[in-house]
């Protein structure tokens, strides 16, 4: 927490003061980075405010500047050391619990657009749904083995959200994936075994198949429903030092 304040002194003396949450607008203008010190000064301000751009307007730079100043010159604080960590503590404690109820109403939101759209889903010619409540369709068949849970597969597909938003692909990296099928989340687990090499699904995978409440990074929110097409391109076997390759 000490670090993060620091972090937005910092950044809050190189854009300057003065002029609210517009201050550090304009002026970067007047700063001359006419020596070394200088644009040392500024190359640090850069990667402070890169580190800190996520709290955005929840910090009043004319405070926090004011604050600086009384500390630097020897001024009497306004607040007392106790009272500043208690502000500090408070203000976090309440982005996290407001940063919680949003994610809360989002998963919930997910989850709800999820169920509806799977249970339409099911009823389309073609698709078939596991007792687990995966769904799949066949896009192409192979004649090739099926895969076993301890089994490296090497695959390419493309996954998109159910309003056909592409969140990964490695159709667009040029380059297919490689793992153990044991070491994915479930919806894939199970889905491949049922694919002969050669073969492409498109699978449906309900959020608790997929990255469930927790979700998976900022790409893919809490109880998100995912859509994969996998191709199955081979099932990897183990070289002669008892590597996949």
């Amino acid at each position: 927490m000490k670090k993060i304040w620091i972090a937005l002194a910092a950044t809050a003396l190189l854009a300057g003061c003065g002029g609210g949450k517009d201050a550090g607008k304009e002026s970067s203008a007047g700063v001359a980075l006419d020596n070394e010190n200088a644009k040392f000064s500024y190359a640090v301000g850069l990667d402070i405010g890169r580190s800190v751009a996520g709290l955005g307007n929840d910090v009043d730079q004319d405070a926090l500047v004011a604050g600086i100043r009384d500390q630097l010159n020897g001024n009497k604080p306004k607040l007392s050391q106790e009272e500043a960590v208690k502000v500090q503590q408070a203000f976090f404690k309440k982005r996290a619990e407001k940063k919680a109820a949003e994610r809360k109403a989002a998963g919930e939101k997910n989850k709800a657009e999820g169920e509806k759209f799977l249970a339409e889903n099911a009823k389309r010619k073609g698709v078939h749904v596991t007792a687990s409540g995966l769904q799949y369709e066949v896009l192409k068949q192979g004649d090739g083995p099926k895969p076993k849970p301890t089994d490296r597969v090497k695959v390419h597909y493309r996954g998109t959200f159910i309003d056909g938003t592409e969140f990964d692909s490695s159709y667009s990296r040029g380059q297919p994936a490689v793992f153990p099928l044991n070491g994915v989340i479930k919806g894939w687990t199970e889905g491949l075994q049922l694919m002969p090499v050669g073969s492409k699904y498109k699978f449906y995978l309900p959020a608790n198949l997929a990255y469930g409440e927790q979700g998976a990074g900022n790409r893919i929110g809490p109880n998100k429903t995912l859509i994969f097409e996998v191709e199955l391109l081979d099932i990897v076997k183990p070289d002669a030092g008892g590597k996949a390759g």
